[in-house]
């Protein structure tokens, strides 16, 4: 019997050793971090802390079980360590309504037609007609990516590289609401998760640039809000800008706002009145356009909180005028609006006005668009945004263009290189950033 003991007593001892050995090496082979702790992750997995963390948690997990996915995804931050942070005080206008036959059956815009003069008799002396893709665009450069298409998931990446190479943060998409279009387009709204989708892995924000669609409003303004906010707003890549008074909220940019009276925008923006946006779900930053002198007091009655410039003509309008943004920016900072200058490379759009000499701004190898930016940062602005990174009918784009032959030659961005104007974004962003904070120092 005492000898059976000591056999039992042998063998519980030695069972006991065997598990502390195994709990050991288990230890030795655990992960000592937790990954959502690591410096980064709450950029990339912006939900961590919140309710939604199983399902990301499973999310997470799927892409570790697809070893492609996996690839793509450190193939995408190889990409991004390249690139300079974005700024989100640098937005740029940014246009979906291209497309081509692969895509979307037909080329959109690129066939732009030639508009003819107001003047019927200096319109008799200059053609008119549709352009003829790809050959032939409406357009005096031609881009790099050629007559693409903006449903095009390859020119959606292409263009957040070409963006995160100019530091650019935020692009200010251009849109009309579901079933509307501009003139010479289609629908663009169907594009706009897309395009949020790419940005968002690039890290580049999406702000509205709402057109004068037909009709509009301050009620259907309301409506097209609250669509936005409650469609697009809940997308890490919506962009929101935090006011003066710790408020986060969306930004628009509202075109020809001066087609409304400023009674009109006032029941859409002052707190006063019943049917306003402030403080509700659907409250946000408006930004009006300025072009004459005069709208400087209707934007202030108006109720807006901010004012941008647009036009990329120095001289075409009083807004767009360099020498006038210091003062601009003066009454800006006295009425506690947001002053938006918006700066350009140059202007030419006779492919499509061809008449319209008068309003061509050469490029100059880039000098134009730095006197622009120094212009701008004179001013201390809040943002700047950029016209534009793809208007290519008005001549006013940043994206990359390459030197083409044609039925009449396109102009090109020689002797520089094709991304030269990003490389200026990318230079100049980087001093507004350290301007910035010297002034709010």
């Amino acid at each position: 019997m005492a000898r059976l003991r000591r056999r039992t007593c042998i063998l519980s001892l030695g069972l006991l050793l065997l598990v502390v050995i195994v709990t050991l090496v288990l230890k030795t082979h655990a992960p000592t971090e937790n990954p959502f702790d690591l410096p980064g992750a709450h950029e990339l997995f912006p939900h961590i802390d919140g309710v939604e963390n199983k399902a990301d948690l499973k999310s997470v997990q799927k892409k570790m079980d697809d070893p492609l996915e996996v690839e793509r995804d450190a193939q995408l931050e190889a990409i991004l360590k390249k690139f300079s942070p974005p700024n989100y005080n640098l937005h740029a206008f940014y246009y979906i309504w291209y497309g081509n036959p692969k895509f979307d059956g037909k080329y959109i815009h690129w066939d732009h037609p030639q508009m003819p003069h107001w003047d019927s008799k200096v319109a008799q002396a200059y053609p008119q007609g549709r352009h003829s893709p790809p050959e032939d665009i409406g357009a005096n450069f031609y881009p790099a990516l050629g007559a693409y298409s903006s449903r095009d998931p390859s020119v959606l990446e292409a263009h957040m590289q070409q963006l995160r190479t100019a530091a650019i943060g935020v692009i200010a998409v251009s849109w009309y609401p579901p079933g509307m279009k501009d003139d010479n387009g289609e629908p663009i709204d169907d594009i706009v998760a897309m395009l949020m989708d790419a940005a968002h892995k690039y890290h580049v924000k999406v702000a509205f640039h709402i057109e004068p669609y037909r009709d509009r409003d301050e009620a259907s303004m309301l409506k097209n809000i609250k669509y936005i906010i409650d469609v697009y707003g809940g997308h890490p890549a919506f962009f929101r800008h935090t006011t003066t008074s710790g408020k986060v909220l969306p930004l628009f940019y509202v075109y020809d706002s001066y087609l409304l009276n400023s009674e009109q925008w006032a029941k859409l923006l002052k707190h006063t009145e019943s049917g306003s946006v402030r403080d509700t779900p659907y409250d946000a930053v408006f930004l009006a356009l300025m072009v004459d002198e005069k709208h400087k007091r209707d934007i202030l009655t108006a109720g807006f909180d901010g004012l941008y410039t647009y036009f990329a003509t120095n001289g075409f309008s009083y807004g767009s005028t360099h020498r006038n943004w210091e003062s601009i920016g003066t009454f800006c900072e006295d009425n506690n609006l947001l002053f938006v200058p918006s700066v350009g490379p140059g202007y030419v759009d006779t492919s499509v006005r061809p008449w319209n000499f008068q309003n061509t701004r050469n490029r100059i190898n880039g000098k134009y668009y730095e006197n622009a930016l120094s212009a701008a940062l004179q001013a201390k602005p809040h943002f700047i945004s950029i016209t534009s990174f793809n208007e290519w009918h008005e001549g006013t784009q940043i994206e990359m263009a390459v030197p083409r032959a044609g039925q009449a030659p396109y102009l090109d961005y020689l002797p520089n290189r094709p991304a030269v104007y990003l490389e200026i974004t990318r230079k100049w962003g980087a001093i507004f950033g350290s301007e910035r904070q010297r002034w709010q120092d």
